[in-house]
């Protein structure tokens, strides 16, 4: 909200400075510019269909993709998750269409399957295999995307607050403002020229609340990025657009037969956990749902131990690890293993403790992370 008002003041400020276009626009590039000095890839960069896609790729193992939320992009991942998975996984990590350092499509840049097609057509070079599709806030509706565009090359899903079905009412906020003429035209390139830090760190503290943004993460993040004024206006388009594409999605997921992890805070007041994740465990008898008590919209850093086990069980479900004695040749957990779990047969929220999980058992998640982290080395 505050840095809404903040929008508003600028673009009335913009109102008053009505002869210095080609000020305001050489300050939008050096800004940009600068931006892009200070925070350069980490990956590599693809060709796709013309375009360029950035992709991280760290460790080795079973395929995990990441996809980062609103207004982010693969830093988000690599600042913490991604050290804890690399041992044991091969971790891609995308930018998403328009932000980082991947470009927009040119057409159906809002759309989350159009945005998905891309990603996976950057995977299929390479050589991406039946990967564990991981997407966090509006990455979780790309993710839900990649599943329903290719089902059979999808092993499992792990949702952390993902933002997967409709909401009544409209949308709030600065992405619905900014995606207006006005806001394109006015307000879109002075918050690119003049947005100041303080005003970014406050926007990210609000966005981790009421847990605290790690130290170093606004430094690393990269938040200049998506300062830039393609990339603000293509996030803009994104988040204000995406209502009516899951208005389509929705109704398919109960098709979906992959195992679905979901990840939520109960005190997230960015996606709703009520809206999304509760209700997809209630519709699609794959989804098992993990509440973290006290945990807002982050919860790959507040409590990344939890996320990482979600994974570990996400990919023991389909992958059939079969050298881990407790996953059968046919990629199901043992009956033993079953039993120490407790786990709820299909599609409900579990027995929380401690902010963990339904069937989150810790022990179980360490032998999955062992298993892994032999068969690698092998």
């Amino acid at each position: 909200m505050r840095f809404f008002k903040a929008a508003m003041l600028i673009a009335v400020t913009a109102l008053s400075l009505g002869g210095c276009a080609a000020l305001l626009d050489n300050q939008v590039e050096r800004r940009a510019e600068a931006a892009e000095r200070r925070f350069p890839p980490t990956g590599q960069l693809l060709e796709v269909n013309g375009l360029t896609v950035h992709a991280d790729i760290r460790g080795q193992g079973p395929d995990l993709v990441l996809l980062h939320g609103a207004s982010g992009s693969s830093r988000d991942f690599t600042f913490d998750l991604v050290g804890r998975l690399q041992d044991r996984y091969r971790v891609i990590t995308f930018d998403r269409p328009g932000l980082g350092w991947t470009d927009p499509l040119p057409e159906g840049n809002d759309d989350p399957r159009r945005q998905a097609d891309l990603l996976r057509q950057a995977a299929d070079q390479l050589g991406v295999r039946n990967p564990v599709v991981l997407g966090h806030s509006y990455g979780g509706a790309v993710a839900m995307a990649w599943a329903l565009g290719d089902p059979d090359g999808t092993a499992a899903l792990v949702l952390l607050a993902g933002a997967t079905y409709p909401w009544e009412g409209e949308l709030g906020g600065l992405s619905p403002f900014l995606a207006t003429p006005f806001g394109r035209a006015v307000a879109a390139p002075m918050i690119s020229a003049f947005a100041p830090k303080s005003t970014v760190d406050r926007a990210i503290a609000e966005i981790f609340a009421p847990n605290p943004v790690p130290d170093g993460y606004a430094s690393y993040v990269g938040a200049e990025l998506t300062l830039r004024q393609g990339s603000l206006l293509a996030n803009a388009q994104q988040v204000a657009n995406l209502k009516p594409y899951l208005e389509k999605m929705a109704p398919l997921y109960p098709g979906l037969n992959q195992p679905i992890e979901i990840v939520h805070g109960d005190a997230d007041t960015t996606v709703g956990l009520d809206i999304h994740s509760r209700r997809m465990v209630r519709e699609v008898p794959s989804a098992r749902l993990t509440v973290l008590k006290d945990v807002g919209h982050m919860p790959h850093h507040a409590a990344p131990d939890q996320v990482v086990a979600a994974i570990d069980r996400a990919d023991a479900f389909d992958h059939g690890h079969s050298r881990c004695h407790h996953v059968s040749a046919g990629g199901r957990r043992t009956q033993r293993h079953r039993n120490s779990l407790d786990l709820p047969k299909s599609g409900r929220e579990g027995y929380p403790i401690e902010g963990s999980s339904h069937g989150a058992c810790v022990t179980c998640s360490s032998e999955i992370a062992e298993c892994h982290r032999a068969e690698t080395a092998k």
